[in-house]
């Protein structure tokens, strides 16, 4: 699959004035609450009212969604709003049975994206629709393998293919739910600049108070829209409640994203020129979180020399890291006079939290 104008030509010719808008409850629950929110988001910037029919959980006995059922309350939804209905599909009865009610959108659930065979299943299933396909990312960090899903779909004959990033997966405990991993998505957008790319900050954040701000930054990089999960009630929601905003908090939402509109030389630099402090902002931020890992496991090393009584500088060892370090910069373009000013700075951090803990043992010894 290569890169052309044509990819983005269904988002294109719906000339919104605003990012493209995915909006409504994680899971659908009821008829009532279904059309109950739907009616809250007609004449909004919402574009397509999403429901989870089929909602995969990590783990069984969880609510797993309604099943076909409410596919007919997304067909109500049409008829009494006018809203567009949107779905996600996990194999070929998902796909047949959404396309049977006429569901407008489809997408790929991050579960489904690792799996080729699924993706494949899937494509089959929808050869030469004329309905939207969105692929979320896989759960773990993996381009090829989002991209692959991409192209098989795109090789089924599907021409309105586009992307949703909702985070990845990850052991560690970090303020998301999944962690956003922007520099992938950047990558994407890189090399594929015509094909539409949403974001989803609900499920990047887990916390309703936490999208306003990715979705900010979505932006800012130049992404395509929007997927943000509503609901009438969202502390009762049946599935992921936490992650959810009202109808009212969402329009809120979207008139205080600040959205930039290229309409001439000047405007589009700005635009650029924002697009690469934002990526410098997001790089910022994982050095500073990088470099508390890093003194965290100095902790742990200074910790290890109390209880054995070591030195805390070991300078063997020091000129070693240095040496490599130099090397590793230079391949990447930075300069010996840099790595060294900076490797020193982070090598003197690393002394200062190790004397203290052995310091802080020292004087224990003292008042004993």
């Amino acid at each position: 699959m290569e890169n052309s104008k044509e990819l983005r030509s269904w988002l294109d010719e719906m000339a919104l004035s605003h990012p493209l808008v995915i909006a409504g409850p994680c899971s659908a629950e009821t008829e009532e609450q279904v059309l109950r929110i739907a009616h809250e988001l007609k004449d909004t910037d919402v574009n397509y009212y999403r429901a989870g029919i089929w909602k995969p959980r990590t783990r069984p006995g969880n609510f797993e969604g309604v099943g076909a059922i409410g596919l007919k309350w997304l067909k109500k939804v049409k008829e009494e709003t006018g809203l567009k209905t949107a779905t996600e599909v996990a194999n070929k009865t998902h796909v047949d049975l959404a396309l049977e009610h006429d569901v407008d959108l489809l997408w790929i659930g991050a579960r489904s994206t690792v799996s080729p065979f699924i993706i494949q299943e899937i494509a089959d299933a929808l050869e030469g629709t004329d309905k939207i396909v969105l692929v979320k990312n896989p759960v773990n960090p993996d381009l090829s393998l989002w991209l692959g899903a991409v192209e098989r779909l795109h090789k089924a004959g599907i021409k309105k293919l586009g992307v949703i990033h909702r985070g990845f997966s990850t052991y560690e405990k970090t303020k998301y739910r999944n962690i956003p991993e922007w520099q992938l998505a950047i990558e994407l957008q890189t090399r594929f600049p015509d094909l539409p790319l949403i974001n989803d900050p609900s499920h990047i954040t887990g916390k309703r108070d936490m999208i306003f701000d990715v979705s900010q930054t979505a932006l800012d990089l130049n992404f395509d829209g929007l997927m943000i999960e509503t609901h009438h009630d969202p502390d009762n929601a049946w599935s992921d409640a936490a992650q959810q905003v009202t109808p009212q908090k969402l329009v809120q939402i979207m008139k205080d994203l600040r959205i930039r509109k290229e309409t001439d030389e000047e405007t589009e630099y700005k635009n650029s020129l924002s697009n690469c402090r934002a990526q410098i902002d997001i790089l910022d931020n994982q050095l500073i979180e990088t470099l508390g890992k890093r003194m965290k496991v100095a902790d742990q090393i200074g910790e290890l020399k109390k209880q054995r009584n070591v030195a805390v500088l070991q300078t063997n060892r020091w000129n070693a890291i240095l040496g490599k370090m130099i090397l590793e910069g230079e391949s990447k373009g930075l300069s010996e006079e840099f790595v060294l000013k900076m490797f020193k700075a982070i090598h003197q951090e690393s002394i200062n939290h190790q004397e203290k803990i052995v310091n802080a043992a020292k004087a224990e010894v003292v008042q004993k």
